[in-house]
């Protein structure tokens, strides 16, 4: 019997599982500090007693994302207690290690030469532990790197959308027992949902067909952290997405101890909960007894024992409703006082005879539930300091509920399980901006949710940055194959364009580049228009001059705006000129102007050939045109002119020759018109025309 036996454990794969010990929990709390590593060490104990061949954890080894060093060193103090020690390790692992685990060593930790490991621990990470950051860096990796843990099911999200993960075994064999480890670290519920809902999001790898060992012959075991169905399908996993091939599931993340396989029908597996060694939550759930399960692995059978933990602080709960205790009067607040304070000294005494060792009897945790519906409330601190140093939380006994008339499930929570951060829905978010109609065109409300999780609860600095980066992208590569499609039918429709529909925008874009100097640029096309001599243009050279009148109330405008005068800038313009004699003006805005104007006279080919002296009657009554609030812009070697009616300047312009075709005409109307209407102060008027009389001999010079 004794040879039979060895030989069924060198055939036997033991697993000792455990989930959620969420070690440092309460750890500034002078009670319930050491209640997390005391029941971590216990496990620990109980691996070794059992002489299990390796500790699997279901995630939240750490309670905190960024765990204190106090509660770093205890963690790695009791791995190395329990884990590093000369017993052989049975098994070995015969998959490609680097994939398994994602670190720079790429190996199993108890395979490294410098280290004695006894006692292997896989892990995966949870919703507390997970990896943040710019490095994407968990809590459980730096135990990885003292080669303390094996570090597994840490996935990385590839593709785009909804995003792609792909889950490879760790391939274990002990004797004729082949096992297939799965591990799904945590991924937020929604998104995972949705992953499992899209075809080929969520693909698994199974291992290939060997001599002596097919596929059929591997015993398939899968390990995650996640919600099971609640109220909301949406924020939770279905058993029916998983897979059938597997054969057992190890489910993390939900705290009541339900270590008792189930199977799931239609599925073919079997699926265990241990529930967490420490209380996080006073509810209902966690009250029962906390265990841990002892896998025994042979072939494709298994074997589960449930093993108590001992060491856990005791917890008591019960619910009661005041309306239904005929003994309790509704206005006297003494008779509730003394209700509830037999409630609570029972349960204390209850908890003292479930005690195993009276020596080390640890204080209680109590909490009642109480429906105060049609009656008053009371202080629950001031009613638990009668109980300090009789129970671990005088501070939060009592919770005070109403009974919804609804008689919803929820009712069996408190309201402290739904403030937890962790169980914050996000489909209630999405529903209230939905209800408000509110679209967020570039960062959707559930990635701002996720990165603003991240930022508060575990401290990621570059949480938004990361948020803001991905869906700029992804908006980058819509506008690009928006603009792509579009640039084929704006092409066509440019070469459907008249010729004069393209005169008028060439007239519109000079126009439009020079943005300060809109009215030396008006007056400048207006001269170009009627040296044409062409009176089937008149309407163009109209049409341009009403498009520039209105460009001069714009630039005259904001000048004012600005605090500038346009007496000032107009003598400043004129003493430069006249300083720069025949130089070219450098006024970018005027060139490109120029350079517009010049283009569409040489595209039409329909310039006059007058001679040098009409030109200059024409150059003359041009000025003679111009009004107070248009100032010429002239080409190379051009002076300014005077304003029209002004000083000496006026004579001389009446002398040089009249034009009376329609174009002209209607200049001098436009002009006219709008020297009338213009509200200068007799100051700037003063100014405009001193240097008139100078400048106006100089430009007659300058062209003869």
């Amino acid at each position: 019997m004794a040879e039979s036996s060895r030989e069924d454990k060198s055939d036997m794969l033991r697993i000792l599982v455990a989930t959620d010990c969420h070690l440092g929990y309460m750890e500034k709390d002078e009670i319930r500090r050491h209640d997390s590593f005391q029941a971590f060490e216990e496990i620990c104990s109980i691996a070794e007693q059992k002489e299990v061949d390796l500790i699997l954890l279901g995630g939240d080894l750490f309670h905190e994302n960024k765990p204190s060093r106090s509660t770093l060193v205890k963690a790695i103090e009791i791995l190395r207690r329990h884990c590093l020690n000369d017993r052989p390790v049975q098994f070995q692992v015969v998959s490609d290690q680097t994939v398994n685990f994602a670190n720079s060593f790429g190996h199993v930790n108890y395979e490294d030469p410098h280290f004695n490991v006894g006692l292997p621990v896989f892990s995966i990470h949870g919703n507390h532990d997970d990896p943040a950051g710019v490095d994407n860096l968990s809590a459980v990796d730096i135990l990885s790197a003292c080669n303390l843990v094996n570090y597994f099911g840490k996935m990385v999200l590839e593709g785009s959308g909804v995003g792609q993960i792909t889950l490879c075994p760790i391939l274990m064999r002990k004797g004729s027992t082949s096992v297939a480890l799965y591990g799904l670290g945590n991924i937020r519920d929604e998104r995972l949902n949705r992953m499992f809902q899209t075809p080929h999001a969520v693909q698994w790898m199974r291992p290939e067909a060997q001599e002596g060992c097919q596929v059929s012959d591997w015993f398939n075991m899968l390990v995650l952290h996640q919600n099971r169905v609640k109220a909301n399908p949406k924020n939770a996993i279905n058993e029916h997405f998983l897979p059938r091939f597997l054969d057992f599931i190890v489910w993390g993340h939900e705290h009541e101890c339900l270590v008792d396989p189930q199977e799931v029908p239609g599925m073919g597996f079997h699926i265990t909960q241990p529930g967490s060694s420490v209380a996080t939550s006073l509810i209902d759930g966690e009250s029962k007894p906390k265990h841990v399960l002892l896998l025994e692995v042979k072939g494709n059978q298994y074997r589960p024992t449930k093993i108590p933990l001992n060491s856990v602080r005791p917890f008591e709960y019960t619910e009661v409703v005041l309306k239904d205790e005929p003994d309790i009067d509704a206005n006297d607040q003494n008779s509730i006082l003394e209700y509830l304070d037999n409630v609570v000294r029972n349960l204390i005494d209850k908890s003292s005879q479930k005690a195993i060792n009276k020596a080390e009897l640890k204080l209680p945790l109590v909490r009642v539930k109480v429906d105060y519906s049609g009656f008053m409330t009371i202080n629950p601190q001031r009613f638990g300091q009668k109980y300090v140093g009789k129970v671990a939380n005088p501070q939060d006994i009592l919770i005070f509920s109403k009974a919804s008339r609804r008689g919803r499930a929820e009712d069996k929570i408190d309201d402290s399980e739904r403030l937890r951060p962790e169980e914050l829905n996000q489909q209630n978010i999405e529903a209230l901006v939905a209800e408000s109609n509110l679209k967020m065109e570039i960062l959707p409300v559930s990635d701002l949710d996720v990165a603003l999780h991240n930022f508060v609860n575990k401290d990621d600095k570059m949480a938004f940055y990361s948020c803001l980066q991905y869906n700029l992208e992804e908006t980058r590569e819509r506008v690009k194959e928006r603009a792509s499609k579009t640039e084929g039918q704006q092409q066509f429709t440019f070469s459907g364009q008249s010729s004069e529909n393209i005169t008028n925008t060439k007239s519109n874009v000079g126009r439009e580049a020079s943005f300060s100097d809109d009215e030396d640029a008006a007056l400048f096309a207006g001269t170009k228009s009627t040296r044409k001599g062409k009176k089937d243009l008149s309407q163009t050279f109209r049409t341009s001059h009403d498009s520039s009148e209105a460009g001069k109330t714009i630039a005259r405008g904001r000048g004012r705006g600005r605090g500038r005068g346009r007496a000032s800038s107009t003598l400043k313009q004129t003493t430069l000129d006249a300083a720069l004699s025949l130089r070219p003006s450098r006024r970018s805005a005027s060139t490109v102007t120029s350079a517009s104007v010049q283009s569409l006279a040489d595209d039409e080919d329909i310039v006059d050939s007058d001679s040098n002296d009409e030109t200059e009657k024409f150059d003359s009554k041009d000025i003679d045109g111009s009004s107070d609030d248009a100032l010429p812009l002239q080409g190379k070697g051009r002076k300014r002119a005077a304003s029209r009616g002004r000083g000496r300047g006026s004579a001389t312009a009446s002398k040089r020759g009249r034009k009376s075709d329609s174009s002209s005409a209607s200049l001098q109307r436009l002009l006219t018109s709008r020297e009338e209407d213009d509200d200068d102060d007799d100051e700037i008027v003063k100014k405009l025309s001193a240097p008139q009389p100078r400048v106006t001999r100089n430009y007659g010079a300058l062209r003869r």
